[in-house]
């Protein structure tokens, strides 16, 4: 019963779009019959696009400057983490050799 009221709803839907979406460039609209409305049409069309596309590039512009925080924060926690490594096997070393205040318990 779930099934056929959720395929049901699916239906629907699917027909409401495909309704609104058949509506969307209607070329036999009466409102577009004119050179004005085409011209329009486009001007609209045109500044729709270059918002879009600032917004993608402000959002691009934010993406790189945290891609570039998080590499410069890896790599410092690269070059400390080689740094403590380095300084665990100099100590290591120092107590295989004998050097006993290098030694943990």
């Amino acid at each position: 019963m779930k099934i056929r009221a959720s395929a049901c709803a699916l239906a629907m839907s699917m027909g409401l779009l495909s309704a609104a979406a058949a509506h969307a460039d209607d070329p036999n609209d009466p409102t577009m019959r004119s050179d004005e409305a085409h011209a329009r049409d486009r001007a609209i069309t045109k500044h729709m696009n270059e918002r879009q596309l600032a917004f993608v590039r402000q959002r691009d512009a934010r993406s790189d400057e945290q891609l570039r925080s998080g590499q410069e924060s890896y790599s410092a926690a690269r070059a400390d983490y080689a740094r403590r490594m380095a300084a665990w096997r100099h100590a290591v070393a120092a107590c295989e050799a004998g050097h006993r205040e290098y030694c943990d318990n």
